[in-house]
């Protein structure tokens, strides 16, 4: 085991955590996010600092390594933490409401869905999606990553030039290569013939420099970047992570699946389906997907296990006759509200883009993308779990509610771990990430 007395001091998990919380909810960089904390007061008490203090917690190159650790698994844990809160919360405000009733009257049934038992019950909805969440890297063109190979491959030769016995350096003709290659990106629309004679000069340039050009055009810092096509007229390819994701009712939306290559959504409709019966007790009564979710085979799964499938039928339209125009009018109407009820999740991506730069994750490595990513899911999850909360304490039971936040004892309580080093008491935990 760990000793107690001996090694470096380890960081609070509140510490961490809050400092995850408060940069991701503020749209800060990580030296912006220290530097905040160290002068207000309030972030401080938010993450459990004992008392004010002007030095800063922790570097900021400490967030890299909390990025590294935090995986996947702690992020389901977080996820799982705050939708048993708010299952929780919402059995006590039936309770509440259910004393004020009559007795023969039923409680109000909410939409999602809490734990049941493994019976055959269905409850609640489940929206699915995929979108991408767009590095903060420059568009790779053709051009640029000739330029960034003829660079690299210079950086090469004068790293390597000084340790060998050669008299004259070799010849790079890096001005003219940088001339030529200003010379077509300044023009607003280059020709295809300019395009390419610019490309093949390019070309040359490494080719002389290291005689052998295999996998440098493929050469940059994020490698397992790799382009999604995403078909939208604005953007129709995008460089980033592509994330499957899942809403409940309740607004709460989980990153099921991460990938950086491109994959098809609907794959994963049967995996999102088991794991909303493992969160919530039950499958869903209905799934709501765009029509890339509604393939043959996860039709024939839905409907095995009495799921029904929001989405248009397969196959050609019925004909309408007199007979079954009032069923297809019916029909027709249950799509278009089926298909509004899917929006939220679509406003669940717009809010982390615009609101929390899912749109521009400036992380360096896979797993440290994945946890940004992660971490922006969490605090749009947290703020569901504030309104609920504030919620219900306008409705007077706050009092109650607070001993069901696992979540709250998670984040905003810090454990007493107290330790004596020769005599005197040291504050001290372990992290938990």
């Amino acid at each position: 085991g760990l000793a107690d007395t001996q090694g470096r001091p380890t960081k609070d998990a509140r510490l961490v955590i809050g400092a995850v919380i408060i940069k991701h909810k503020l749209c800060l960089s990580d030296r912006e996010t220290v530097a905040q904390i160290q002068e207000n007061p309030y972030l401080q008490y938010f993450v459990g600092l004992p008392g004010y203090q002007m030095e800063a917690p922790f570097v900021p190159s400490l967030f890299v390594e909390i990025r590294k650790r935090v995986g996947p698994s702690v992020f389901d844990v977080f996820q799982t933490a705050i939708i048993d809160t708010v299952e929780g919360m919402k059995e006590k405000q039936k309770t509440t409401t259910g004393k004020k009733a009559d007795q023969d009257d039923e409680p109000p049934s909410v939409s999602g869905g809490g734990p049941q038992n493994d019976e055959a019950e269905h409850q609640g909805k489940l929206i699915l999606d995929a979108t991408v969440a767009p590095q903060a890297i420059r568009y790779p063109t053709d051009l640029s990553l000739l330029n960034e190979a003829r660079e690299f491959s210079e950086q090469i030769i004068d790293e390597l030039y000084p340790k060998t016995d050669g008299k004259k350096k070799p010849r790079t003709y890096r001005e003219k290569a940088r001339k030529a290659f200003l010379a077509v990106v300044k023009q607003k629309r280059p020709t295809g013939k300019v395009r390419r004679r610019g490309i093949k000069q390019q070309l040359q340039y490494p080719r002389r420099n290291l005689g052998h050009i295999e996998h440098l055009l493929e050469y940059r810092p994020e490698v397992y970047v790799r382009p999604i096509i995403r078909g939208k007229l604005d953007k129709p390819v995008e460089f980033g992570a592509k994330l499957s994701v899942s809403l409940n009712g309740d607004g709460v939306a989980c990153v099921d699946h991460l990938r950086w290559d491109a994959f098809h959504e609907g794959g994963d409709l049967k995996s999102q389906v088991e794991v909303y019966r493992e969160r919530q007790g039950c499958y869903p009564e209905v799934v709501l997907g765009d029509p890339a979710y509604g393939t043959r085979d996860n039709r024939k799964y839905l409907k095995g296990h009495g799921i029904r499938f929001a989405g248009k039928p397969l196959g050609r339209p019925r004909k309408v006759t007199e007979e079954n125009k009032e069923a297809l009018k019916r029909l027709k109407a249950q799509r278009r509200e089926d298909y509004l009820q899917r929006i939220p999740i679509e406003g669940k991506f717009g809010q982390g883009k615009n609101g929390y730069n899912l749109n521009y994750i400036r992380a360096k490595r896979a797993d440290t993308s994945a946890a940004w990513i992660n971490s922006i899911f969490l605090v749009m999850n947290l703020l569901i779990l504030l309104r609920i909360f504030f919620a219900l304490w306008k409705g007077g039971v706050a009092t109650a509610v607070w001993s069901l936040l696992p979540v709250g004892q998670m984040l905003l309580r810090q454990r007493d771990t107290r330790r004596v080093i020769n005599g005197a008491p040291e504050q001290s935990s372990a992290i938990t990430c």
